[in-house]
C-alpha cells in the first residue's frame, strides 16, 4: 500500500470513499465493545480461584511466629507476606510495609501525608507557595489524578525508548526546590510498555535535587508481568542503586498483586529506606491497627514463594499474549508503510500505545465510539487530560475476549485510516 502522505488528493478521496463504506458497515452492526481500561479478563481472574480454598474454618490461621491473623496487630504486615513481596520486587523484607489491596491507595496516602505533615521533618507541602511534580508522558492517568486533586502543578517530561528524558529531569530537579517528586512506572510502563534502561535507573539514583524532601514515586506495577518466558525486559533495582549513590531515602517503591491475584482483593506494599519507614509508620499507627492479615496469609499459602508467583504469571501471559500479538500483527499488516502513526511492541505489561498523526487521536477515539468500541479518552495519559499533540491513544487488550478484541482492532484500524485521510485532505 502506498503511503497516505504520498497520495494525490484524488487518491485520498478514493481511499476515503472505500473507508467510509467499511466504517458504515461496522456502525450498522450495533456493537458494544470495551477497550477502555486495563482490567484482567474473567479467564485471568479464574486463575486465582484456588486462593478461595487455601483457608477454611478448619485451618490454623497463625503465622510462623505464632501471630493469630484473625486478631488486631502487626502494623506493617506479617513476615511471610513481606518475604513473598520482597522476593517479587527484589527488596529486603525489612524495608517493606504490607498494606491493603491497593497500591494506588498507598500513593494517595503518601502524597496526602506529605501535604499535611511533610516528609521526614520538612515543611508540609500545604504550607508552601508552590508544589510541583514531574510527570513522564504519556503516563498513568490515575497518578496524575492524585497530584491534580491536591493542587500540585504537573510538568510534562517526554518518555524516550530508555525511559523519561533524564537530561530534562536532572536539570529541573537540581534547580527548582518546588519540585517534590516524579511519577514513574519503570517496567513495562503504562501505557507504552517501555522499561527504563540501566543508565536511566542509575541517573535517577544519582539525582541531586534542590528539595531535601524530593522523592521518586517508583510504581513497579508490572514487575513480573512478562508476555514471554525468555524474551523479557530487565529492570535494575532502584533502592540498591539509591543506597549505592548515597541517596538511600530518595525513593518510594510501590507494588501490588492486583493483576496477579484478584485486583479488588490483592495485597499492596511500599518498599523504602529505614528513615522513610519510620516516618510513614508514625502516620500509619494513627490510621490503622493493621491491615487484613487473613488476606496476606491467604496469598502466602496460595503462592508459597516467588516461584509460585512466576508460574502463576506464566498462565496470565498465556491468556494475554495472543491478544497483544493479534493487535501488533494487525497493525503491521494494515498500517505499516502508510505513514499514519507509530506504535511500540512491548514485552509485557497491560497496554499498547498507538500514536496517530498530530491532531488525530480525539477523532479516532470518537469514530471508534460511534462504531461501538469504547476506548480510553484521548488525552488521558497526560496531566489535566491534555495531550499537546492530540496523538496518543492507549489500547487495553486484556479484558475483551480474543474474538471481540479482533473485531475491535479491525474497527480501530479503519478509524485510524479514516481520521488520517481526513487530516491530510484538510491540509490540502
Amino acid at each position: 500500500m502506498k503511503s497516505y502522505q504520498e497520495m494525490t488528493k484524488e487518491e485520498l478521496l478514493k481511499e476515503k470513499k472505500g473507508l467510509d463504506a467499511e466504517y458504515k458497515k461496522f456502525q450498522q452492526r450495533g456493537l458494544h465493545l470495551d477497550m477502555s481500561r486495563g482490567k484482567p479478563s474473567q479467564e485471568q481472574l479464574d486463575l486465582s480461584m484456588g486462593m478461595m480454598d487455601v483457608l477454611s474454618s478448619y485451618c490454623d490461621l497463625a503465622c510462623e511466629d505464632g501471630t493469630d491473623c484473625r486478631n488486631y496487630g502487626v502494623l506493617d504486615g506479617i513476615q511471610e507476606a513481606k518475604v513473598l513481596i520482597g522476593d517479587m520486587i527484589e527488596c529486603n523484607p525489612d524495608n517493606i510495609i504490607i498494606y491493603g489491596n491497593s497500591s494506588l491507595n498507598i500513593m494517595y496516602d503518601t502524597i496526602s501525608r506529605s501535604m499535611t505533615h511533610g516528609v521526614m521533618g520538612n515543611t508540609p507541602w500545604c504550607k508552601l507557595d508552590k508544589v510541583k511534580f514531574l510527570c513522564p508522558v504519556p503516563g498513568y492517568d490515575r497518578h496524575f489524578a492524585i497530584t491534580e486533586y491536591f493542587g500540585i502543578e504537573m510538568i510534562n517530561v517526554p518518555m524516550l525508548p530508555t525511559g523519561p528524558d533524564m537530561d530534562m529531569v536532572e536539570e529541573l530537579v537540581s534547580k527548582d526546590e518546588a519540585i517534590k517528586g516524579i511519577w514513574c512506572v519503570p517496567k513495562y510502563s503504562n501505557p507504552q510498555g517501555i522499561t527504563y534502561s540501566d543508565e536511566t535507573v542509575r541517573r535517577f539514583a544519582r539525582l541531586k535535587p534542590a528539595a531535601k524532601d524530593f522523592r521518586i514515586y517508583w510504581d513497579n506495577a508490572y514487575c513480573v508481568h512478562h508476555l514471554y518466558d525468555i524474551d523479557q525486559d530487565h529492570l535494575i533495582e532502584i533502592l540498591a542503586e539509591c543506597k549505592r549513590a548515597g541517596n538511600p531515602d530518595m525513593v518510594y517503591k510501590f507494588a501490588s498483586t492486583s493483576k496477579i491475584s484478584f485486583p479488588g482483593s490483592g495485597v499492596a506494599a511500599i518498599a523504602t529506606s529505614a528513615n522513610n519507614l519510620e516516618d510513614i509508620k508514625k502516620q500509619l499507627a494513627i490510621q490503622t491497627i493493621g491491615h487484613d492479615k487473613v488476606n496476606q496469609l491467604r496469598h502466602v499459602r496460595f503462592f508459597k514463594d516467588v516461584h509460585g508467583i512466576t508460574e502463576h504469571m506464566r498462565k496470565h501471559a498465556a491468556s494475554l499474549r495472543p491478544k497483544f500479538e493479534m493487535i501488533l500483527e494487525t497493525f503491521d499488516r494494515e498500517l505499516k508503510g502508510l505513514d499514519v502513526g507509530s506504535w511500540y511492541s512491548p514485552k509485557g505489561g497491560y497496554f499498547i500505545t498507538y500514536e496517530t498523526l498530530e491532531g488525530c487521536a480525539k477523532s479516532v477515539v470518537a469514530k471508534a465510539k460511534k462504531a461501538g468500541v469504547v476506548m480510553t479518552p484521548a488525552g488521558a495519559p497526560f496531566p489535566y487530560g491534555k495531550d499537546p499533540k492530540d496523538s496518543v491513544i492507549r489500547i487495553s487488550p486484556s479484558f475483551p475476549s480474543l474474538e471481540d478484541l479482533t473485531l475491535a482492532t479491525e474497527i480501530f484500524v479503519v478509524c485510524v485510516k479514516l481520521a488520517s485521510v481526513e487530516k491530510l485532505l484538510g491540509q490540502e
